[in-house]
């Protein structure tokens, strides 16, 4: 069995098979900032599915999102407007999407090419994303790279793959109206 296959498989059962390594990272990252540049990927098999390689011009950061519902906030003062609902309210973006907009904004000069998830503790969910710049000539020269130089700001406008399919964009065809919401829908309620 070679590396790859053998790394995916442990991955595949992390809290059996990592339990001791699992525990100590989490530690380890709870320490750390929201959003962190790390040298390596944490899981290279599933970084390589996702498009990540070891050349300049790749970088990979790791990205915290706390977890649970998304509460809106309530009005200060005055009379409380009808539609300001509080509970039962959840936030139309995943909680992947969310990560990879945190770190797009951090790294500015950098493009979201993909993320994959990587651990998860009782308040918190921590991705991965990978993220390449656009102007490095070694980027400029890779023909597989190459097209992300004319596609900007991928992460804010909703084009990574995690995106969307949060956006419902993975159903194309008859009933995809169903699942995606209609534009009269958004302008009816003032979104």
């Amino acid at each position: 069995m070679g590396y790859y296959k053998y790394a995916q498989q442990n991955y595949n059962q992390p809290n059996e098979q990592l339990d001791e390594l699992w525990q100590q990272r989490l530690v380890e990252w709870r320490e750390e900032g929201a959003v962190e540049k790390i040298d390596n990927p944490t899981r290279i098999p599933k970084a390589r599915q996702k498009g990540y390689k070891a050349i300049n011009g790749i970088t990979i950061a790791r990205g915290r999102v706390k977890k649970g519902g998304t509460k809106r906030k309530r009005p200060d003062a005055g009379r409380k407007p009808r539609n300001t609902g509080q509970s039962k309210y959840s936030s139309k973006k995943s909680k992947q999407v969310i990560a990879e907009q945190r770190v797009s904004r951090r790294f500015e000069n950098l493009e979201v090419l993909d993320s994959y998830w990587v651990a998860e503790d009782g308040n918190r969910k921590w991705y991965e994303v990978i993220l390449v710049n656009p102007d490095h000539p070694e980027i400029q020269s890779n023909e597989d790279l190459k097209w992300i130089a004319d596609d900007r700001d991928r992460a804010e406008r909703g084009v990574t793959p995690a995106a969307k399919s949060s956006r419902g964009q993975d159903n194309k065809g008859t009933g995809a109206e169903k699942v995606r919401p209609s534009q009269a829908a958004n302008s009816n309620t003032g979104k």
